[in-house]
């Protein structure tokens, strides 16, 4: 009985042929690409959220466009929200100067400002999903990496005890153990590729949401010069007003006739 420590991953990687190595090496990139995503994406977004926040705050304290304008021109867009907000103001702007002189501008001001949201939209959307493909593939092939690396060791461990000529328990167990950590391997690089695509793209979709809710705000003040429901609301009272008179007399008749 060979000793036990000669049993183990090292001694399997060791003792396996190009295959073998080739497919550990492969799971190692996958796992350090897996983890540099996560790193870099997980910073990116803490950032992203944190200045977001800070530039909303700023947004729908300030006291007019131009303040808004102003600060985008002095700081820079920074997040997704500064970014649509500067590309919006800069069309509403380039288009009230210079017209539609190019097809890129056709149509009214409402049109242009309208592209230039849903284009600001669709650059923040492939943004904020980069990098969830390799994680996705990762995630869904590790797996099957690591199950192919055991087969493989597994046949090569079996075509040699066959070859010596003993079957017994202990010649089996630990050649076929060592070509099981491939798959265990597998695993280990897959579970944090796909719990990290899982968290990211729910954190896109809530980002996307706020993003759209508040691209409409935005082309509500840069269109109509108000929020969105203003003019209904301005117009509640009014009609309130305009119904007062008629409420009176229909008072004053009704106590007349009694």
């Amino acid at each position: 009985m060979e000793p036990t420590s000669t049993v183990g991953f090292g001694h399997f990687i060791a003792q396996s042929d190009f295959v073998g190595k080739f497919l550990f090496g492969v799971l190692v990139l996958m796992s350090v690409a897996s983890w540099v995503l996560i790193a870099s994406k997980g910073l990116t977004q803490y950032l992203r959220g944190k200045r977001s926040s800070v530039f909303l705050d700023f947004f729908w304290n300030a006291g007019s466009l131009d303040a808004v304008q102003a600060e985008l021109s002095a700081h820079g867009a920074r997040d997704p929200f500064a970014h649509l907000s500067a590309q919006a103001l800069h069309a509403q702007a380039h288009h009230a100067r210079h017209g539609a002189a190019r097809l890129a501008e056709a149509g009214s001001s409402n049109d242009f400002i309208t592209r230039t949201i849903k284009k600001v939209l669709d650059e923040e959307t492939t943004r904020l999903e980069s990098g969830l493909t390799t994680l996705a593939t990762i995630g869904a092939t590790a797996p099957f990496v690591g199950l192919f690396g055991t087969v493989w060791g597994v046949y090569h461990a079996l075509v040699a005890i066959g070859m010596s000529g003993s079957g017994t328990l202990d010649k089996v167990a630990g050649p076929v153990g060592e070509a099981l950590i491939m798959t265990g391997v597998g695993l280990a690089v897959a579970i944090p590729a796909v719990m990290a695509y899982n968290a990211f793209s729910r954190s896109n979709r809530v980002l996307g949401g706020r993003l759209d809710a508040f691209a409409y705000e935005l082309h509500s003040f840069l269109t109509l010069g108000e929020a969105p429901g203003a003019s209904a609301a301005a117009q509640a009272p009014s009609a309130a007003q305009a119904a007062a008179p008629v409420r009176n007399l229909r008072t004053a008749s009704n106590n007349a006739a009694v």
